[in-house]
């Protein structure tokens, strides 16, 4: 295949690459769906702080679901049919991306960033579940939709091998995936209290200590503590990772934090719902709390400390924002009660 082009794709710039490509997607099949509704549904929400996993040395914080997981959750929906395949062989791998293709397929893939060559130097780093949409070739390029940029890009095709067979943590195996069947329409309503129940039970009812609200209160005692038990300097080491995993990976803790309550709004508006749109108010706050965290840390980071930066005053914010998060999720628990 030479030449090969889907003209009615919908490109629409994301804040998070997984919720962006299941929007875009759906809207491709005719189910217009905004990427904060997207996330919603799949459940994106979520906060674990993990130190038997390592990344680089250091313990894994996320404040999403894990990958995969919105889109697990969008296959799940009455009515919608995702395909998905992995493969051990590159060229299977490429020769199916292009039969797709070649039948008007917009194919999404995971892949690893730093075998985008599209990407800038200073923005790639191994990171193997970054999702984008296929949506046609030209030549030996391949014309990409990847959410976290403006505009569609192109990327040549051993470049996308690459990246499509990425080795490490979360190698994507050369999988693709794409929508066959999708309803009429959704019915919003019932996928809303499913997608909002499902968050509440994993912030807020897990048994786990390292999961959900118990998990931001377990971070933040463990961060007050870590000038004291690990010195300055790995103190700081900690630090900087999870700030990095904070605003680095997707959209940040802050960020998730403000889709979630873009979801919550459109979703009051949507059942016409003032409980909702109270939530909606109070998670942004929440956000506001994870990005003044993120941005004191990284003054000590870099040491430009400023008066009242400190690792207790980090801590402090923390719990604060596991306060908040913990009385938006009772809220909800108490609202789906009475649904």
């Amino acid at each position: 295949m030479t030449s090969c082009q889907i003209t009615n794709f919908p490109h629409t710039q994301s804040a998070h690459c997984e919720s962006g490509v299941a929007a875009n997607l759906l809207s491709h099949k005719g189910i217009a769906i905004s990427e904060a509704m997207a996330f919603g549904l799949g459940s994106g929400l979520f906060f674990g702080y993990l130190p038997f996993i390592r990344i680089n040395g250091l313990p894994l914080v996320t404040y999403r679901a894990a990958p995969g997981n919105i889109l697990k959750q969008i296959s799940k929906i009455p009515g919608v049919t995702l395909q998905q395949k992995k493969f051990r062989d590159k060229q299977m791998a490429m020769a199916k991306l292009d039969a797709a293709l070649e039948s008007s397929i917009p194919v999404g893939l995971q892949t690893g960033v730093f075998w985008l060559p599209y990407f800038p130097k200073a923005l790639r780093f191994h990171f193997n579940a970054h999702n984008l949409v296929v949506y046609g070739k030209e030549g030996n390029d391949y014309l990409i939709s990847d959410p976290v940029f403006p505009n569609p890009v192109r990327c040549p095709s051993e470049d996308l091998i690459r990246a499509r067979f990425a080795s490490g943590a979360l190698a994507p195996k050369g999988k693709m995936y794409y929508l066959t069947r999708v309803p009429d329409r959704l019915d919003r309503n019932t996928l809303i209290l499913q997608g909002i129940k499902s968050v509440c039970q994993m912030m807020q009812a897990s048994p786990f200590p390292l999961i959900g609200v118990k998990g931001i209160r377990f971070l933040a005692g463990r961060l007050a503590k870590w000038p004291e038990r690990l010195g300055r300097e790995r103190a700081d080491l900690h630090l900087g990772h999870v700030v990095r995993m904070q605003e680095e990976i997707g959209t940040g803790g802050g960020g998730f934090r403000f889709m979630y309550a873009a979801f919550l709004q459109e979703s009051a508006e949507e059942l016409q719902d003032q409980v909702l749109h109270e939530c909606s108010v109070l998670l942004t706050t929440v956000g506001d709390g994870w990005r003044t965290f993120a941005v004191m840390a990284a003054r000590i980071c870099k040491d430009r400390i400023r008066p009242g930066d400190s690792y207790s005053a980090m801590a402090e914010k923390i719990s604060e924002c596991a306060l908040l998060e913990e009385k938006v999720f009772k809220k909800l628990e108490h609202w789906l009660k009475k649904q």
